[in-house]
């Protein structure tokens, strides 16, 4: 039965998947995900009980960098589909209740988009090059790059391009891979262009907008050097906060959600992106890259709260996604269970069975939380890591760390969805990315005949969380209480939602605890002990309290 959408303000309590389109589902048999394999999907994401679905980039692209390098906002990649397919898919997916949240990258574009080729062609100095940051090189012929910026994905942030005549001319700004060049946000028209992507969008049905590397897009105009001590150059600049001030002018109109993707240590500048005129939501990245650690992630969820609070804003709460280890493997791992881009190598020992124990345990503490919940495709069925080869890697990372990163593919790999050898339903035999053998008890029809799968522990606790916490503080924090005292063994995490009558209580300690008092067992992540009387190491509970 399609579930009824909420009032306007489900994006504060929501369960949003997020779907990595050319991973998830091929409909025409091709080995890449469309919109037409999502939409044969779309009764599995209904019946798994989230409200909202986030699609990453399916814009026109190279896919130089996983279609986050995007040649046409307005566009869909022909790989992938049509905007008529697109128009569809959200139609579609809002009968059955899902709204649809699209990506936008506002920082930079593919190095194919019109504007960038048009700069390429023009002279320095000309009105087209204006639209990005050209500059001359350093040293007696340029040969050096302006500035000392690194790109995110190692390696300089600068590339120079070569004149008609074949000569070095000036460099060009990208803080990601070559092929992806910094838009010049100061400029007026960089900025009328994407607020009117937006309203593209919007006036197609998007009910949200997730902004990608959002803290970044605003630079010093004057490019210059990294320095101690002095503001950076390029992240978290104060004009930003005028930019995302017009965004929401534009959302508010459609009554449409932002949602910004801001890597910011400092909770204080965190915050202010939520203010009531800007943001509405942001990616809580403190809490995804905690290690498996009670101090650390109770420390995560007390600032979290504490911050969002001050603003009015639900915080989020998210386990994985398609740039970060996924959560079976990096949860089974000896040492380093957070994720940092710097811990990533190949070959890093785990325990699988260790890390789906913890990830399951993972998935009733975060859903039992106040705010959004976001979900990673493949999550829900516990996919681990998979390991790509060396000549199958696509991502940039792996190719500018010197081949000492993996890259992100191992969490990018086509789902599994029926059937016991690759591509296991997904579509084409020769999938765009390998999927490994071994992965037919991943596949639906495997989870599904398990009462005890990953799938039925996410289905039950998805169900029960829209059952109960739906009127229990919508995520400012008063909806969570901290069940201290003298019978909680260190490393055991014991918190209530009052308004919904539910303890969670979870055992991150070496031994078993007896569980808190309760009138019923709701929900637990794997068998309780001694007649349910005792919770287990790396084991979470539901109770009614």
């Amino acid at each position: 039965m399609p579930h009824t959408p909420g009032p306007s303000t489900w994006w504060r309590t929501a369960a949003i998947y997020q779907v990595y389109v050319r991973s998830f589902a091929d409909g025409n048999g091709d080995g890449t995900g469309d919109l037409a394999g999502v939409r044969d999907r779309l009764p599995y994401l209904a019946g798994l009980g989230v409200e909202a679905l986030w699609f990453t980039p399916w814009y026109v692209s190279p896919q130089a960098d996983g279609g986050y390098d995007v040649a046409d906002y307005r566009r869909i990649d022909p790989a992938l589909g049509t905007l008529a397919d697109a128009e569809k898919l959200i139609a579609e997916a809002r009968e059955l209740g899902l709204r649809t949240i699209v990506d936008i990258v506002p920082n930079h574009v593919s190095d194919r988009h019109p504007w960038f080729r048009a700069a390429l062609a023009a002279a320095p100095g000309s009105p087209e090059r204006d639209l990005f940051h050209f500059r001359p090189g350093r040293g007696p012929t340029g040969e050096r790059p302006p500035n000392d910026w690194v790109s995110e994905f190692g390696g300089p942030a600068w590339t120079r391009t070569t004149g008609p005549d074949g000569a070095p001319g000036e460099w060009y700004l990208h803080l990601f891979a070559a092929e992806q060049p910094d838009l010049n946000w100061a400029h007026p028209a960089v900025r009328a262009e994407h607020e009117d992507i937006l309203r593209f969008w919007c006036e197609r049905g998007a009910a949200g907008i997730r902004i990608d590397s959002a803290a970044l897009l605003a630079k010093d105009p004057a490019l210059p050097d990294l320095a101690e001590g002095a503001p950076h150059p390029y992240v978290d600049r104060d004009e930003l906060h005028d930019i995302y001030r017009s965004w929401r002018a534009v959302a508010d109109t459609y009554g449409a959600v932002l949602i910004g993707e801001l890597w910011l240590p400092d909770v204080e500048r965190f915050t202010r992106y939520l203010r009531p005129d800007e943001l509405h939501t942001a990616f809580n990245f403190d809490f995804l890259s905690c290690p498996w650690e009670p101090a650390r992630l109770r420390r995560s969820i007390d600032t979290t709260l504490d911050a969002h609070r001050e603003v009015g804003a639900p915080p989020t709460w998210v386990l994985a996604n398609h740039d970060v280890t996924r959560t079976v493997t990096r949860y089974g791992r000896a040492t380093d269970t957070g994720f940092s881009f710097a811990a990533k190598r190949f070959g890093t020992p785990t325990d699988p069975r260790l890390g789906t124990r913890r990830a399951r345990a993972a998935a009733l503490l975060t859903l039992a939380l106040p705010g959004a919940v976001y979900l990673y495709q493949g999550e829900e069925r516990g996919l681990p890591e998979a390991d790509i080869p060396r000549e199958r890697i696509t991502d940039p990372m792996h190719a500018r760390s010197g081949g000492v990163d993996p890259g992100r593919d191992g969490c990018r790999v086509p789902l599994p969805w029926e059937g016991t050898e690759p591509p296991y339903g997904f579509g084409g035999a020769d999938t765009w990315l390998p999927q490994p053998t071994g992965w037919e008890p991943y596949t639906v029809p495997a989870q599904t005949a398990d009462p005890h799968s990953m799938l039925a522990l996410y289905r039950r606790a998805l169900a029960l969380r829209a059952d109960l916490l739906s009127g229990a503080g919508d995520g400012e924090g008063e909806g969570l209480r901290w069940l201290d005292g003298p019978a909680t063994p260190p490393g055991v995490l014991i918190f209530s939602r009052p308004g919904a009558g539910l303890v969670c209580a979870v055992n991150l300690a070496a031994e078993p605890c007896p569980l808190p008092a309760h009138q019923a067992v709701l929900l637990s992540s794997g068998p309780l002990d001694d007649a349910d009387r005792l919770l287990p190491p790396d084991t979470a509970v539901w109770l009614r309290a």
